[in-house]
């Protein structure tokens, strides 16, 4: 899949933020440990890895409704099933598969999940994050696991509550401790868990559910197990921070009229905090951001310097979007990656659409000398948040560039391309593999 994106436009209109990536899925998840109606509002339905998600769960027999209008789901597992599927069923290109078992597990004694997928942002297996302390979850909680050819195999008579200590914190395997503990026989203590806001989204639902969830400061949560199934709910998807932040940078960098709607200011303080001390005074109320040229009070975003974290700071799935700004600064800016420091493949393809030696980047590092000007090129996607900065700087640049591998800003994204389009940007996508095209022969030679 790519893009051809007709640079130059200068975006104008309005955005609504929709639900988040990062919880919907989680929450879709939580939606299959009980036998009861569950509701999801505020869904992001459009997104690649929700259609992705949806599917498998509808091969192991969950009832799905899908309401693109309304953005809501419906889900009945009811008639969950633990039958072995084909290698095929089991090819799921995404990472979170994890969160799959804790469904099928508590009510059969086993559960088969695909290996996880995701973004390739560094070394090992499943994206470059590894399943390890999912196994570790898991065998902390009573089961024995094995890796088949196709799937990761969970067996035991339910899950027992248990100590799960993380060696690293992690969010995946938080999200996996708790839906597994939720429905768990008896008390579980996660211990250096990492409680973003996608994580007390989760946290917020399972309690709806039921499921009795005790946090203590920002590491340490204790479950007392239901032994069984959790209640039916209903729930809105919390906002996505990425996705508003991501909104908010496109209108600085491109000099646009954007204002975004839907904004989770209280999960992205400092976020915003470091765009304010780069001289950027956004207009705002208690939901809406308005971005206008007039918001740059020295007349262009001043350089900076920022590392990328663990929340509540800026996370590595921001890092692309102050690199676009660093763009555009008015001097020399740096950005350091200390939690993924190998996640800086964006940073090669983002300078084909660079004029000029603007970009360097090695080992948790990206070195940005400003102000640039964008040029249209030819682009590949190497994660989610590289993709979407590609597009941006295609935007931005006066011409046609190609976006290989678009598919991967698809995944994050909700309904892109009709966003892109309300702000009158002209981007046409197309699901097939790109060859050289008419454009492309032209940016190329």
């Amino acid at each position: 899949m790519y893009a051809i994106v007709e640079g130059g436009v200068r975006p104008v209109g309005r955005i609504r933020v929709s639900g988040a990536k990062n919880s919907a899925t989680r929450l879709l998840a939580a939606a299959l440990l009980t036998y009861e109606h569950v509701e999801l509002g505020n869904f992001p339905t459009r997104l690649v890895d929700v259609d992705h998600k949806v599917g498998f769960c509808r091969k192991i027999g969950a009832c799905i409704e899908v309401d693109h209008a309304a953005e809501r789901l419906t889900v009945d597992a009811s008639s969950l099933t633990n039958h072995r599927l084909s290698r095929a069923d089991y090819d799921v290109p995404i990472r979170t598969t994890y969160l799959l078992a804790a469904a099928q597990l508590f009510r059969f004694g086993i559960a088969r999940i695909p290996y996880p997928g995701g973004c390739p942002i560094g070394g090992g297996v499943g994206g470059g994050r590894g399943y390890d302390l999912h196994m570790m979850v898991w065998r902390e909680l009573g089961c024995v696991c094995a890796e088949r050819d196709d799937h990761i195999e969970i067996k035991g008579k339910g899950f027992t509550g248990g100590r799960i200590s993380f060696p690293v914190s992690t969010v995946g395997g938080t999200e996996n401790a708790l839906l597994c503990s939720s429905v768990a026989s008896g008390r579980s203590e996660i211990f250096n868990a990492y409680i973003t806001p996608e994580v007390n989204d989760l946290i917020a639902f399972l309690r709806r559910m039921g499921a009795d969830i005790s946090v203590f400061g920002t590491s340490h949560i204790v479950v007392e197990g239901s032994g069984g199934p959790l209640a039916g709910a209903r729930m809105d998807v919390m906002a996505d921070r990425i996705e508003a932040l991501t909104w908010i940078v496109y209108g600085i960098i491109a000099g646009g009229e954007i204002t975004v709607e839907n904004v989770p200011f209280a999960s992205m303080e400092v976020p915003l905090l470091h765009i304010a001390h780069c001289g950027v005074d956004l207009l705002r109320n208690s939901t809406s951001v308005h971005v206008t040229p007039e918001c740059l009070l020295a007349g262009a975003v001043q350089p900076f310097e920022l590392a990328c974290g663990t929340h509540p700071g800026v996370i590595s799935d921001m890092q692309a979007f102050y690199v676009m700004l660093a763009l555009v600064g008015a001097g020399t800016s740096r950005v350091f990656d200390y939690r993924y420091p190998e996640r800086i493949a964006f940073v090669r393809e983002l300078a084909k659409l660079v004029a000029g030696d603007h970009l360097q980047g090695e080992y948790g590092k990206s070195v940005v000398q400003g102000p640039a000007c964008f040029r249209p090129g030819v682009a590949a996607s190497t994660d989610l948040r590289g993709s979407m900065a590609a597009v941006m700087a295609a935007l931005c640049a006066d011409g046609e560039s190609v976006i290989h591998g678009v598919h991967m800003a698809l995944r994050g994204y909700n309904d892109l391309d009709a966003k892109l389009k309300q702000l009158g940007a002209k981007v046409t996508i197309v699901d097939a593999d790109a060859p050289v095209t008419e454009v492309a022969r032209r940016v190329l030679f």
